[in-house]
């Protein structure tokens, strides 16, 4: 098990430097809800990697890694471009309070549906709220007039 953490956190590198090069193109905003995307797909499909196929497991692991890598550097790239010039420190330390604070929710959900259902895959595949959610909060958020009124400048492609 330790091998596939480990994955996770090398393939995770790679995964912030593919979703850079995509956010390049298409923008942080639009990487980003792209990413959820695919976590949403990732999650369905670890609903349906059979018991005891290691070698899939691995494979879903991966795929994990490109998408955690992505959307943590992308998250806060974005975030950092909506931050007022200055003050830095106040909005990186509500971000980082608002990470921890909420980290626990993931579990709990987990844990609920779990021990109502007696079903992994079910505890699994609940996890998508959160993605579905995130992503329909994001895609309200008008990022080229936040950074404006942070006062900065908008990259060309947001």
């Amino acid at each position: 098990m330790l091998e596939c953490i480990l994955l996770v956190q090398f393939v995770a590198f790679g995964g912030a430097l593919a979703f850079g090069r995509i956010a390049a193109r298409v923008g942080a905003w639009r990487a980003v809800l792209g990413s959820l995307v695919l976590w949403c797909a990732v999650v369905m499909l670890g609903y349906f990697v059979p018991t005891g196929r290691f070698g899939l497991f691995l494979g879903l692991a991966v795929l994990i890694g490109v998408v955690l890598g992505g959307t943590q550097a992308l998250s806060r790239s974005l975030y950092s471009q909506l931050v007022p010039r200055g003050r830095e420190a106040e909005y990186f330390s509500l971000y980082q309070a608002a990470e921890r604070g909420t980290s626990w929710f993931g579990t709990l959900l987990f844990g609920l549906v779990f021990q109502l259902s007696g079903s992994y895959r079910y505890a699994i595949v609940a996890l998508v709220v959160f993605f579905v959610l995130g992503g329909a909060l994001l895609s309200r958020v008008d990022v080229r007039r936040g950074i404006h009124e942070a006062g900065n400048e908008a990259p060309s492609v947001v």
